[in-house]
């Protein structure tokens, strides 16, 4: 007696993957140089580059090899190149934000002169590098942060990296009413072709603590009643709408692989460009797990990045961009 397999159906979806060619030609997401921001550390005071540790591969730059970093992401197609900055002299108010020889100010003229036209030159509207209680706003006498005194000198930062010649100001304080103060500031002082970016959905992480040994942070504490709460989702939409509202050009999910569900719900309703940060920690988790063997580097790091993108970020800020653009080159040719 034979048996015989039932008949397969019609319907093989296999079929779409069975070449490279074809999983080519059906993919939903791609990648692209142009969708990759790059962040980078300046440090005032160095004579050469510095590696950070807990970040394999990732430098404080001198101005000089900050200006060799943002000429190769021009060359790799990049987006853009997110600008932060150690001071070697901070304060309670952050002076050094605001100088216009401060650190953060002149290596934004420097990547600016560097670059041209083929990047967008952004730049971290935040007071936590430049303070020595390392909290992102003024603190009052009792030590909370004072949002509408931190207004004031967000204001002023502003005006601070446009005058530098920034293309687009990152502000990531999460303080209420931020991008009305800073949209108003510009425009008044005729840098209205300034662009806005609001980290609207910032979540107080444990993910960013390879960041603050990369910037020398000197926070005791946290940042929680600034910073959202990790256990809420519907919070972000009400962030993001009011920045929106504000005047916000593009809104930014932070962090990125952790927080999916938010950034797709955030991309579904924005009427904006919505941006996604692959955070310190993330990074350092794939660099940690491929130094052991325990993960294939290449791969891990491309469907990190894929899966932001396929969650709904129009870019992406990552530390693996220029090395990612550079595979995408390869893969094309």
């Amino acid at each position: 007696m034979t048996t015989s397999l039932p008949r397969p159906g019609r319907v093989r979806p296999r079929r779409l993957r069975s070449t490279t060619a074809m999983r080519r030609l059906t993919a939903e997401t791609r990648l692209h140089p142009a969708e990759l921001v790059l962040p980078l550390f300046v440090r005032e005071g160095l004579t050469e580059a510095r590696p950070i540790a807990s970040m394999p591969g990732v430098l404080q730059h001198t101005r000089d090899s900050l200006k060799g970093a943002v000429s190769d992401a021009a060359a790799a197609g990049l987006g853009g190149v997110m600008l932060f900055a150690i001071p070697e002299v901070r304060d309670a108010v952050g002076s050094q934000a605001t100088a216009p020889d401060g650190i953060l100010n002149l290596a934004i003229a420097d990547a600016v002169a560097e670059a041209g036209d083929a990047l967008v030159v952004q730049a971290d509207l935040c007071l936590d590098e430049f303070t020595d209680h390392g909290h992102c706003g003024v603190l009052t006498p009792a030590g909370a942060v004072d949002n509408d005194a931190t207004l004031v000198r967000y204001a002023e930062m502003a005006l601070a990296q446009a005058a530098a010649g920034a293309h687009l100001v990152g502000l990531s304080g999460m303080m209420d009413g931020q991008v009305g103060v800073v949209r108003d500031a510009l425009d008044d002082a005729g840098h209205d072709q300034v662009a806005v970016l609001a980290y609207a959905a910032k979540y107080a992480s444990a993910f960013y603590g390879p960041f603050r040994d990369a910037v020398e942070s000197q926070l005791e504490g946290d940042r929680r009643t600034y910073q959202m709460d990790p256990a809420n989702r519907r919070e972000a939409a009400r962030e993001v709408a009011i920045d929106i509202a504000e005047g916000a050009d593009v809104v930014m999910v932070k962090p990125a692989m952790s927080y999916l569900d938010v950034l797709a719900d955030v991309a579904a309703v924005s009427t904006v460009p919505v941006s996604a940060y692959q955070v310190s920690g993330e990074y350092a988790m794939i660099e940690a797990a491929a130094a052991h063997g325990w993960i294939e580097r290449e791969r891990a790091i491309l469907e990190s990045v894929l899966s932001i993108r396929r969650a709904g970020a129009d870019h992406v800020l990552t530390y693996f961009a220029t090395e990612l653009a550079a595979w995408l080159a390869e893969e094309k040719s």
